[in-house]
């Protein structure tokens, strides 16, 4: 996929958007991209518990001529920039960018974050490795290749969970984990490190 085709495909989603900022998103390597995936149960104590619309997020990586999203989605993998706009609700995009200071770290940054393709989703959302979750791909990749946390983890006690204490039985059981350390996407926005560079709808 071209840079053209992508700036297509990201103007069409922008248009009829009231909240857009921008006509135009040229993606490069390292950019940090967010979107509200397709509701379900899961999808919507994600948004709620963090009182945000991003549900997912991915790296941007370059893939022959075009782009794609390397991403924590039933498992770590890449998925072509235009598929992956095109899964999220009304192919809404926030892309977020390194600031200068650290473009350099670019390269390690997303060489981190290989080191974990093929491992499973975590519907969990722990900290060890042994699944992967959206937002934890990024910053464990981040972390690795600076030595800095890319944005805030937050334990679940500070989000706003007690709507949502139902799903979380049932995937947790009896105990509703109130320590668990995350990394939420909304955190990732966060983060100092990003500057918000496009955002086509919201």
């Amino acid at each position: 996929m071209t840079t053209r085709s992508v700036l297509a495909v990201l103007f069409g989603a922008a248009v009829g958007c009231s909240a857009s900022r921008h006509v135009s998103y040229e993606p490069r390597e390292g950019d940090v991209v967010f979107q509200s995936l397709p509701r379900c149960d899961l999808v919507d104590a994600i948004e709620g518990a963090t009182k945000s619309p991003f549900s997912h997020c991915g790296l941007v990586v370059g893939r022959g001529d075009g782009f794609a999203v390397l991403e924590a989605f039933h498992d770590v993998h890449e998925t072509p920039l235009d598929e992956w706009v095109g899964r999220g609700r009304e192919r809404a995009v926030a892309a977020f960018r390194l600031r200068e200071e650290w473009s350099t770290r670019i390269p390690a940054f997303v060489s981190e974050a290989h080191r974990f393709l093929g491992k499973p989703y975590d519907v969990h959302y722990a900290f060890d490795d042994d699944a992967i979750y959206c937002s934890e791909l990024i910053y464990k990749a981040f972390k690795a290749a600076t030595g800095e946390s890319l944005g805030s983890t937050q334990r679940l006690s500070e989000l706003n969970w007690p709507p949502f204490e139902k799903l979380i039985h049932q995937l947790e059981g009896p105990a509703v984990p109130l320590d668990r350390e995350m990394i939420t996407p909304q955190a990732l926005a966060d983060a100092t490190q990003l500057h918000e560079i496009y955002r086509s709808c919201w």
